[in-house]
């Protein structure tokens, strides 16, 4: 399902792309290229019926009324419910949105997925809850615009604030994760909140070169921007948990601390 409308006026001054690896362009198959936009944001999305058509709804109506071209990319990681039925009504949006699949397993994966395949100026992923207020882009977009090469949501910077709080086994959680996070990443509050985004070109790149599927797949493309010498900066939130989430401590908690453990001793 694919919707493609006429390019609007490029926003903002002229990109100068910075170098792409060969592998990050060329082993991608025609049928996954799409036009190049200011921005692009990617939505992975397991098993979403519920969530997803609200959340995309939400996303094309802000980015219709903004200055910039635009594009929503759902990745869909393999989904065994109507997640990709649900989104047929946006074929007719004032936003492109594209639907592309993503058999490996894991988060990690189908975001890679859909910053593997952009050729967008600058891009990004929200989570498919909608839990970080979309209008966050605004100073989103300001940032990259300066030449920051990452601008992260965090529910930890100062001014942050939750609007609905997390249970409390999630808040144990979500402690430990980011104790660990911090061996890698000490001066980033927050590495976990769902809405990140990236210079294009650069992103392109670094994930040409990360691995890890599961949970923990942004503190690895943020470690390896942060020891590049990239520009990390965090922008506070209001942000609400949304129930339905995919993550299970049983099944994804030991695997994503053993994966922030690998990161950590990678260099």
């Amino acid at each position: 399902m694919v919707s493609v409308l006429p390019a609007r006026p490029h926003w903002g001054t002229p990109h100068v792309p910075q170098r792409i690896t060969r592998s990050t362009r060329e082993e991608i198959p025609a049928a996954l290229t799409r036009p190049t936009v200011d921005l692009e944001l990617i939505v992975p999305a397991f098993n979403e019926e519920r969530r997803i058509a609200k959340t995309v709804a939400c996303t094309v109506d802000y980015l219709a009324r903004r200055p910039w071209t635009s594009a929503v990319v759902v990745v869909d990681n393999d989904s065994a419910d109507c997640t990709l039925e649900v989104l047929g009504p946006f074929d007719d949006a004032p936003v492109s949105v594209y639907v592309i699949g993503c058999s490996s397993h894991g988060k990690g994966a189908a975001v890679r997925r859909g910053i593997a395949t952009s050729a967008a100026r600058f891009v990004g992923f929200v989570d498919a809850d909608n839990a970080t207020p979309i209008g966050t882009l605004d100073r989103v977009m300001a940032l990259l615009s300066e030449g920051y090469a990452a601008v992260i949501a965090s529910r930890r910077a100062p001014g942050a604030r939750y609007e609905i709080e997390q249970p409390a086994l999630r808040k144990c959680g979500g402690w430990m994760f980011r104790r660990l996070a911090q061996l890698t990443l000490p001066d980033i509050a927050d590495t976990q909140c769902g809405f990140k985004f990236f210079d294009g070109p650069l992103a392109r790149e670094v994930v040409s070169g990360c691995h890890i599927d599961g949970f923990a797949f942004d503190v690895e493309l943020l470690a390896r921007l942060s020891r590049n010498g990239r520009a990390i900066v965090e922008v506070p939130v209001a942000w609400s948990d949304v129930p339905g989430s995919t993550f299970s401590a049983r099944r994804d908690g030991l695997r994503s601390m053993a994966d922030l453990l690998r990161i950590s001793l990678s260099r």
